[in-house]
């Protein structure tokens, strides 16, 4: 009998049930290479943008997105970092959950395919393209602490502190703001588990396209990231595109990646 056909009752048990599914998922990854989607347009027609706004470096941006539209974050000048967070719009107390978007889908590199998961195993967002897979799902993003360790000062902006300005323009608070995830961030485990910055991997002008699967309350933090070596606090400008994209069809990259992610679109698709 396979570990995925009984119930384990001990930690050996879980652990062969748990590699057995890593296993299969890992395979069915192999078999659906990122390239075998094509890319978003890029530029985007005119046609299909419903807003566009630039977001200074060490600033915050938040809007709603609707079920459909997507998001295009741009990194004109490969500033060092920009931190995402999405709440469920009909009822912020689902939102991003940064353990079960690796967990759920077997990796921590977030690219073109993957999607993000609520706290509900349900699907925020699906990251349909992106130009350059360099973010990072582990680390957080910075705080007054960590911006002080690097740059010897508190007065610089941080993004714990953007998040919180973000949230309470929706009357949200501190409790509301889980961990993030830090787009064109290059951050990699080492042999001992330790977490490293990659210099030179972010580009200019590189950007990722995020569909939003509900109608989602969004904030940006256009802080560096707190393994950014850079010894000074320097953020370049980003831009945010709301546009609206094709609906997904039957066989969308996204929504028949893995099993999980099935499963978390059947979750999601109840809603509406």
């Amino acid at each position: 009998m396979s570990a995925q056909s009984t119930t384990p009752t001990t930690p050996e048990g879980f652990r062969a049930r748990y590699l057995e599914l890593k296993k299969t998922a890992e395979a069915k990854l192999r078999q659906r290479p990122a390239t075998a989607q094509e890319s978003n347009p890029n530029p985007l027609p005119k046609t299909s943008i419903r807003h566009e706004e630039t977001i200074p470096g060490g600033w915050y941006w938040t809007a709603h997105l609707k079920r459909g539209q997507s998001l295009r974050i741009v990194n004109d000048f490969a500033t060092p970092g920009v931190s995402f967070l999405a709440w469920n719009a009909a009822d912020p107390s689902e939102r991003y959950n940064a353990g079960d978007t690796v967990k759920i889908q077997w990796h921590a590199l977030l690219t073109k395919g993957k999607v993000l998961f609520s706290d509900m195993g349900r699907v925020l967002a699906s990251i349909t393209d992106d130009s350059n897979p360099v973010h990072d799902a582990l680390s957080g993003g910075s705080t007054a602490a960590t911006n002080a360790a690097r740059y010897g000062s508190t007065a610089t902006r941080n993004t714990r502190d953007n998040f919180i300005l973000a949230v309470g323009k929706h009357g949200l608070g501190r409790r509301d703001i889980p961990p993030c995830v830090t787009f064109f961030a290059p951050v990699r485990t080492d042999t001992n588990g330790g977490l490293t910055w990659q210099d030179g991997a972010i580009k200019e002008r590189d950007y990722i396209d995020l569909r939003a699967e509900m109608d989602l309350l969004v904030a940006l933090s256009n802080c560096p990231h707190p393994l950014c070596p850079d010894p000074v606090w320097a953020p370049k400008p980003i831009r945010a595109i709301v546009w609206d994209s094709l609906p997904p069809g039957p066989n969308d990259f996204c929504r028949t990646a893995s099993d999980e992610a099935v499963r978390g679109f059947e979750n999601t698709d109840v809603l509406f």
